[in-house]
């Protein structure tokens, strides 16, 4: 039996619809309070049968720090799909991150060494690698916690508990995608994108990074779970664009204005600091962190020849198709 955490995130659920398609007995863990219905919304934008589908799903309700739920739905699993995080690139977060993140992670790995798990596929990121590199590879060195963001810490941590599980006898495989484009999920990640262009979005940063579209993170973690490949780590990035690009495409496919005007540091500077005051004088949530903007200027390339190479007849879709796709569920 498949288990799949995280199972009501944009991956998470993309994921459960292609095991379940494949007839694969699966359980799925939810938060308390986690939007179930949304999965069926997501299930329904690729099949007309999205209802029987979403009915073989076992759901398990398990946060990833409550040991006993999660020792229930560990029974009878022989793989396992590591998909859910805390994303937050606000400092004040770094307690919950941690917990969730590495602490939650440890739950994950140290359940699978006692239940004798095949194999595990954890969903990391492109924030785990460093970046100082003219190309990004799965070789590049992390730098370290300077100028890291919150989340890239707390990601790269959990990576660590994975490598755990590979040298205690699971075998395991990381996948470290770019920016994931996908519909379904129009307030968080990459939705905000899409959200922002709707708006007609007029300012740009002058960073570049990764993009990828989420069927093909799932399409990567099935073959490599299915595959004899373990302890590895893959990127993931279909594309590398600046911001300009990026926002311009997703302007297009929704056939409005693209953005034409550069947001300086200095604008960044400011912004960060009238974000930093309505934070600390009025309690909103942080939205422009020091390392968020540092990010939004970085200059990025990402390289995924490895899993071109591993796996000869994987392919990425094109980032024009993929919005395209996405556009297409967003009005």
């Amino acid at each position: 039996m498949v288990l799949v955490t995280g199972g009501t995130g944009l991956v998470g659920s993309h994921l459960l619809l292609k095991l379940a398609q494949q007839n694969q007995s699966v359980r799925a863990l939810y938060r308390k309070g986690a939007n179930l219905e949304r999965v069926k919304t997501v299930f329904s934008y690729y099949s007309k049968n999205s209802k029987s589908i979403y009915e073989t799903i076992e759901w398990a309700e398990a946060d990833l720090n409550d040991l006993p739920k999660l020792t229930l739905a560990f029974k009878d699993i022989t793989h396992v799909f590591h998909c859910a995080a805390y994303i937050s690139f606000d400092p004040s977060n770094y307690k919950i991150l941690r917990a969730t993140n590495i602490k939650g992670t440890a739950n994950i790995v140290n359940l699978c060494i006692a239940n004798k798990v095949e194999k595990l596929c954890y969903v990391s990121s492109v924030a785990t690698l460093g970046y100082d590199a003219d190309l990004i590879t799965e070789e590049t060195k992390w730098e370290g916690n300077q100028n890291q963001s919150v989340y890239a810490i707390s990601k790269y941590g959990a990576e660590m508990e994975v490598w755990r599980a590979s040298q205690e006898g699971v075998a395991a495989v990381i996948v470290n995608p770019g920016v994931i484009l996908g519909p379904g999920f129009w307030n968080s990640g990459s939705g905000l994108l899409f959200k922002l262009a709707g708006k007609k979005q007029r300012y740009f940063t002058n960073g570049r990074t990764g993009y990828v579209a989420v069927n093909d993170v799932t399409k990567a973690m099935l073959y490599l779970m299915d595959s004899d490949i373990k302890n590895q780590r893959y990127v993931l990035v279909a594309e590398n664009l600046t911001y300009k690009e990026i926002l311009t495409t997703v302007a297009k496919s929704m056939e409005i204005a693209p953005p034409t005007k550069l947001a300086s540091e200095r604008m960044l500077q400011f912004a960060m600091v009238f974000d930093w005051l309505q934070s600390k004088l009025l309690g909103r949530k942080r939205r422009l962190s020091k390392a968020l903007c540092c990010a939004l200027t970085r200059d990025c390339k990402f390289s995924s020849e490895k899993i071109k190479t591993d796996l000869k007849s994987f392919k990425f879709t094109p980032i024009s198709e993929a919005t395209q796709q996405v556009v297409q569920y967003f009005f």
